[in-house]
């Protein structure tokens, strides 16, 4: 079970390495976006299901849709961060890895874990999917994660701790709810929903 260092664990997921990430619904796997079909192999995941892509803030995953400002904004400054997913259409920035059978939409996302959005500013947007084989359950540990599957990296305390510190004390790091998030897609002049979860629109 390879827990790293803070810099480390950043370098092996630019790099395309699968790292373990904490979010605010489930614990979850994830990679650079070029590097997506690592994460359909070590999931044994079908192509048909789409990845979903996070970042530290609406403006991070901006450059990789194409929809208008003004209803960008109603969505993500309402509902972000937070449990909501979008799917909206997808820019040719998009590697078509993450989207093989959707390739004009992506799923994307910006977590309320701080910790998950302060490892997103380091390593940009990266490609996730729940931490579980596919088809089973999802796993809510970081421990379990990196028991599973022992070629995922992980932080180790000390990096835990180096994300910590400037939160302060009084910063609330949620446990994983175990719940989906709502998904909400865009249908050429309004938001649908496609999936019910912890947010209701």
């Amino acid at each position: 079970m390879p827990y790293v260092s803070l810099q480390n664990y950043v370098d092996a997921a630019c790099s395309g390495s699968v790292v373990a990430l904490p979010t605010d619904t489930v614990w979850g796997v994830a990679t650079a976006p070029d590097h997506s079909p690592r994460l359909y192999e070590l999931k044994q995941r079908s192509f048909e299901k789409s990845l979903i892509l996070m970042g530290a803030s609406a403006s991070d995953l901006w450059p990789y849709i194409t929809l208008d400002m003004a209803q960008w904004k109603t969505m993500t400054e309402q509902y972000w961060p937070g449990q909501l997913t979008l799917v909206v259409p997808a820019s040719p920035k998009v590697p078509m890895a993450m989207h093989p059978k959707t390739p004009d939409t992506i799923g994307v996302r910006v977590p309320d874990h701080p910790i998950a959005r302060q490892i997103l500013t380091l390593t940009g947007p990266l490609a996730t999917t729940s931490a579980n084989l596919s088809g089973q359950p999802t796993l809510m540990t970081n421990d379990q994660v990196l028991a599973q599957f022992p070629q995922v990296y992980g932080l180790d305390e000390q990096a835990w701790q180096t994300l910590l510190e400037p939160l302060g004390p009084e910063t609330v790091i949620p446990s994983p709810s175990g719940l989906p998030s709502t998904v909400a897609g865009w249908q050429s002049d309004h938001w649908e929903t496609i999936r019910q979860g912890t947010v209701y629109l």
